[in-house]
């Protein structure tokens, strides 16, 4: 008769899922796993779809420090013909030998086969029907892959598409929930969709320049890229007499408007509770860029008056580029500044009140800067 001590032999492999850890260990751990059945298999990686841009970017991978071929990347779709038609024909692609692609000039087809990735495996991960990026099977070994073994790959593919879904679920969630929680109020700014857009991008950009120097990850980028324009959440609870006062505030008036970082971390942390998403693991990052966006390098900012490192480095990204759009966009009180200009602007605010690697990271490209603001244009100004 089996004894009660014998019902819990078993250790659930993949137990450390139920876990509050970030995707990118998770896919890490689970990567372990399928080497023990699959060891040919080196690397997963996982490449999300921006529909808005149409741009193809790196997301997370499952390989230690600098041995991933491609980080802090982006290319249009339509640049890549062989990943495009994985989504014209909605079924994985198999390539047993990468080297069919060696005159490719593509640069992630350059960085793949310079780190001796001889086959790959690319499931297509969908959303409800809706094509939300690709997952990559790569292996060092030349046709590893036979059909035996794809049923099973199969399977921890479409596992590893549930953990991704359910992150970016959780992300929607909370942005919808936080964007509705300000729409529900009087709260009425002079934020344009566009303004929005052009703070995330511009942030998205700074993140990726100090990635290499402050070892930002592209999950970490992906969630300043999309937690940027909220930094500003708690000015729901802001008074409109003091909040769209057209001249300059008082100074009592000024204290209170001063409460609305801390507000906005109360808000995040409703939500984040009420929704039951308290485990999602960066929620620091948007509770950090809420809190601390109006910090200072040299402590005179608020609410806590932190100086230089002290402040999260995804408040101090965020500071930058919502400055900068704040300079370059037209409001009713004043014209657009040039970005030359604004550019200027944010190196004396260096050092002081701003980062000045952020400031840097973003003047650096100030080519991709006018791209965003291209693509992004006010609908009053068109």
């Amino acid at each position: 008769m089996q004894q009660e001590e014998d019902l819990f032999t078993h250790q659930d492999t993949l137990a450390n899922l139920h876990e509050n850890l970030p995707l990118t260990e998770k896919l890490r751990f689970l990567h372990q796993v399928i080497r023990q059945d699959f060891p040919f298999i080196d690397r997963l990686a996982i490449a999300l779809f921006d529909e808005k841009t149409e741009m193809l970017k790196t997301y997370t991978h499952s390989t230690e420090g600098n041995d991933s071929p491609v980080t802090t990347y982006e290319a249009p779709l339509s640049s890549a013909p062989s990943l495009y038609a994985i989504i014209e024909h909605r079924r994985p692609r198999l390539v047993q030998d990468l080297n069919i692609f060696s005159q490719g000039t593509h640069e992630h087809t350059k960085r793949v086969a310079a780190k001796g990735y001889k086959s790959s495996y690319t499931m297509p991960l969908y959303q409800s029907g809706t094509f939300i990026g690709f997952l990559f099977f790569n292996s060092l070994q030349e046709h590893p892959f036979a059909p035996k073994t794809l049923r099973q790959i199969d399977i921890y593919g479409h596992l590893i598409a549930l953990m991704v879904i359910n992150e970016l679920t959780a992300i929607r969630t909370l942005l919808a929930a936080v964007r509705a929680a300000r729409n529900m109020t009087h709260y009425r700014d002079l934020e344009t969709g566009s303004h929005i857009d052009r703070t995330a991008h511009y942030a998205r950009l700074i993140a990726r320049e100090l990635s290499p120097s402050y070892n930002i990850s592209d999950e970490q980028i992906e969630h300043i890229f999309l937690f940027s324009p909220m930094h500003d959440v708690g000015k729901i609870g802001i008074p409109d007499n003091i909040l769209r006062k057209p001249s300059k505030l008082n100074s009592a008036e000024f204290d209170v408007m001063k409460t609305h970082p801390a507000k906005g971390r109360e808000i995040i942390d409703s939500v984040l509770e009420d929704f039951s998403l308290g485990t999602f693991g960066h929620a620091n990052i948007l509770r950090n860029i809420a809190e601390f966006h109006h910090e200072a390098v040299d402590g005179s900012g608020y609410p806590q008056g932190l100086k230089g490192e002290e402040i999260p480095i995804e408040a101090r990204i965020s500071a930058v580029a919502d400055v900068f759009d704040a300079l370059t966009s037209r409001r009713s009180y004043k014209a657009p500044w040039s970005n030359e200009d604004a550019f200027n602007m944010l190196r004396k605010m260096s050092n002081s009140k701003l980062d000045r690697d952020c400031v840097e990271a973003l003047i650096n490209n100030a080519e991709k800067v006018r791209e965003i603001q291209q693509r992004f244009i006010d609908n009053d100004l068109i």
